[in-house]
């Protein structure tokens, strides 16, 4: 709507600078600001209703595997869950205002939260209405093939018409591959392994919702400087017309977690669940894609790497030796049986998120 309307009356904007080396439209910067603060808005003004509904239909079961974590967990019973909804909303609420709508990479953004939402959601309500533990693994795989299709085959066709992108190559340090085709496999690897590192680590209160905060921020910045021309060019990463407008859908993240943190800070009043973890998840690994840096994405989401690596080695280890390597899986569970307070915990992977981050952004001069 605001990109409308600043196209619309552009003539009597003249004097204003039109567009950005980075052939971006005007505005981008002051968009990126308002949508992050309308999607803040959103999720703060809209919380307590939705907190309220979700109290009465959609209620935390501690219900894990393990009985000793059941009971360390055992105060956190009953809170809502399922607050996902309410930053899906906020984050598509922020895109539709102001972004370019007639932007490729905004719309598939913004299809990527709402079919990794709905995907989610199925899966919250499974778990909360009913005996079972949510989808089975097969049918949370499937569901989130079917949804990456959807999204990269479409990313696929419109990044190959972009001359420097012909063949979308993977660069792997000093050896460069060209994936061609193979783009939606990779891609689809990508988007359902972020998707459920995530969610893996949404197990603390605060814990995933502070970690994507820094990790979108990240990629906001990334997608800002893949998108400008000059900037790209001066730091030697892909330039990709249009994926500047990717920091409008990051504003929007980064605003739509701020006001879900004002609610699932420690005690938690309402929990993202995997309506909120399988999107965000999904959400960078998509940024990652479209600017071309799916292994920055290892580090800057480093905390979502390690979490699902730790449940890896946990389960492999217990079925070829009987032994446990950690006390629990993932990792931050190990650190609860241990004794640690939660905010310590929460705070700490937020310290290394950060890290991880800054070491990510200042790695593109170093290359």
């Amino acid at each position: 709507m605001l990109f409308w309307l600043l196209n619309t009356y552009s003539d009597a904007l003249a004097t204003w600078h039109i567009a950005s080396p980075g052939e971006t439209r005007v505005f981008l910067t002051a968009r990126t600001a308002l949508a992050t603060v309308s999607s803040f808005l959103v999720a703060v003004l809209y919380g307590p209703f939705a907190i309220r509904w979700l109290k009465k239909h959609f209620r935390e079961r501690i219900d894990s595997a393990s009985p000793r974590l059941n009971e360390l967990h055992s105060t956190k019973k009953s809170t809502p869950t399922m607050g996902g909804l309410f930053i899906v909303v906020a984050i598509v609420a922020a895109a539709l205002l102001c972004g370019d709508l007639g932007n490729r990479f905004l719309q598939l953004g913004i299809v990527t939260v709402v079919l990794f939402g709905a995907i989610g959601a199925v899966d919250d309500w499974v778990k909360n209405r009913t005996s079972k533990r949510g989808l089975t693994a097969r049918q949370k795989f499937a569901a989130q093939c079917v949804a990456s299709i959807l999204i990269l085959f479409p990313l696929y066709w419109h990044l190959r018409s972009f001359p420097q992108m012909q063949g979308l190559p993977l660069n792997l340090g000093l050896l460069t591959v060209a994936l061609g085709p193979a783009f939606v496999l990779w891609g689809g690897f990508v988007m359902v392994g972020t998707s459920n590192g995530v969610n893996l680590t949404d197990g603390l209160d605060g814990l995933a919702g502070g970690c994507l905060l820094i990790a979108g921020s990240a990629f906001a910045a990334l997608s800002y400087l893949a998108g400008h021309k000059v900037m790209a060019a001066y730091l030697e990463i892909p330039h990709v017309t249009g994926t500047g407008e990717l920091c409008i859908l990051f504003g929007a993240m980064i605003g739509a977690l701020l006001g879900f943190l004002w609610f699932n800070c420690h005690p938690a009043m309402v929990f993202m669940g995997d309506t909120g973890s399988l999107p965000l998840g999904a959400l960078l690994a998509y940024g990652a894609l479209c600017i071309r840096q799916e292994l920055l994405l290892l580090v800057i989401g480093g905390v979502f790497v390690i979490e699902t690596l730790s449940v890896i080695a946990q389960v492999v280890s217990f079925k070829l030796t009987g032994k446990r390597i950690i006390l629990c899986s993932p990792l931050h569970n190990h650190f609860v049986f241990r004794g640690d307070p939660e905010t310590r915990i929460v705070v700490r992977f937020w310290i290394g998120s950060a890290v991880l981050a800054l070491l990510a952004v200042a790695s593109l001069k170093i290359r």
